[in-house]
């Protein structure tokens, strides 16, 4: 099994910069086109900047994924955390998952491109299980802490909750960039309601 590569620290201005340039460059170009002398031209830097901090083109993929799923989990536990019912738990997800393709469908794009590259590239994938698994693990500790808590009633394993939140959440996200034209909200609401099914009012 190949050995991820591990970038350097990667907390400096021009390593965010280069995070940054490679995200845009994915939006405008798609993954295969993003390539590291384009990366560089857009974020200031030499080429060889990029190999001292990432090494791999997989690497900075990875890394560029990782920043994205941090914000947006942070972002989803304090909202999370404030609800006080099941139907604004629920009703938090759904806007998230509007707001999402709405104000950023590039990053929806990203991601099933990763999905896709990371069953070829081990590299990658090892990196990108680590976050899938780093966000179910997060949402699922506030699932159960509101179930503790009393505000909410779970009716499966709170991780199971998750998986099945999330793979509604994608598949939705992936049909809604692929026919921007159409109306969604018979289906998202279709879709809460399955997840009523299993996060009910204390």
């Amino acid at each position: 099994m190949a050995t991820p590569a591990t970038p350097r620290a990667i907390d400096g201005e021009k390593a965010q910069r280069i995070v940054e340039a490679m995200r845009r460059s994915i939006a405008q170009r798609g993954v295969a086109a993003a390539t590291f002398d384009h990366v560089a031209g857009e974020a200031g830097v030499s080429r060889g900047l990029l190999h001292y901090y990432f090494g791999t083109k997989e690497a900075l993929l990875a890394e560029v994924v990782r920043r994205e799923c941090d914000v947006r989990i942070t972002q989803l536990e304090s909202q999370l955390q404030e609800a006080e019912s099941a139907d604004a738990f629920v009703e938090l997800l759904r806007t998230t998952l509007e707001r999402m393709h709405a104000e950023d469908p590039d990053f929806v794009a990203l991601l099933f491109e990763l999905f896709t590259m990371a069953r070829r590239n081990e590299e990658l994938a090892d990196g990108f299980r680590e976050v899938l698994s780093r966000t179910r693990e997060h949402v699922a500790a506030v699932l159960e802490a509101k179930n503790v808590e009393g505000v909410i009633e779970i009716h499966a394993p709170a991780d199971a909750i998750v998986d099945v939140i999330f793979a509604l959440g994608d598949g939705l996200a992936l049909r809604m960039v692929s026919e921007p034209d159409r109306d969604f909200s018979a289906s998202i609401a279709a879709a809460t309601d399955a997840v009523r099914s299993l996060i009910a009012s204390a």
